[in-house]
């Protein structure tokens, strides 16, 4: 296996690009080497079959949809109140939209750990790291709410992102900002 790390990053950013456009069923290593625009076989070098290229696409989606540090800590001047907690969440949108792609090839992952018992386990375990972490975060940080609200917060979330990925038009009529606001005003305690 290959180890120049540019290349395996430009190789993973290939693979989300063909995950979020053909989905699962036109991932291969050899359209991710036309995606890259490397010789055939190059991602065969990096990757030693397709699970593999699976496993670090979540690696690599998750390195992507992290917010940018100064930014969040920009954010993070502002008092913990309900408000800052909608201001987060439209962030969240707003990233979404920036990387449109990384949201669908993981929604393209999902799916197809359906199929994949193994790639469940890996799904699973990202999905739990990730949640676990944004709950002690949003704990740490003194925002209002406690386990559940951040749980329900990622649910509600994960569907406005779905549909607004999947089907813009049917939250259009209501307006994402005043999604956010009405999901702030009832999950937030004491708001």
């Amino acid at each position: 296996m290959r180890h120049n790390p540019a290349r395996r990053t430009a190789l993973l950013d290939a693979a989300i690009e063909v995950l979020a456009q053909e989905g699962s069923r036109g991932l291969t290593l050899r359209a991710v080497d036309k995606e890259a625009g490397v010789p055939v076989g190059t991602t065969t070098n990096y990757f030693a079959n397709r699970a593999e290229l699976l496993r670090q696409i979540m690696g690599r989606t998750k390195e992507r949809l992290t917010p940018d540090p100064v930014a969040m800590a920009e954010t993070m001047k502002a008092t913990p109140s309900a408000e800052l907690t909608a201001t987060l969440l439209r962030q969240l949108v707003d990233r979404m939209r920036g990387d449109r792609s990384s949201h669908l090839a993981m929604l393209e992952l999902r799916l197809e750990a359906t199929r994949r018992p193994e790639l469940q386990e890996d799904l699973t375990r990202t999905f739990t790291e990730l949640l676990d972490d944004n709950i002690a975060w949003h704990l740490d940080a003194g925002l209002p709410g406690d386990r559940d609200t951040v749980l329900l917060l990622y649910l509600a979330m994960l569907g406005v992102i779905v549909d607004d990925l999947t089907v813009p038009a049917l939250l259009e009529p209501h307006g994402i900002d005043g999604i956010i606001d009405v999901l702030v005003a009832r999950s937030v305690p004491g708001e």
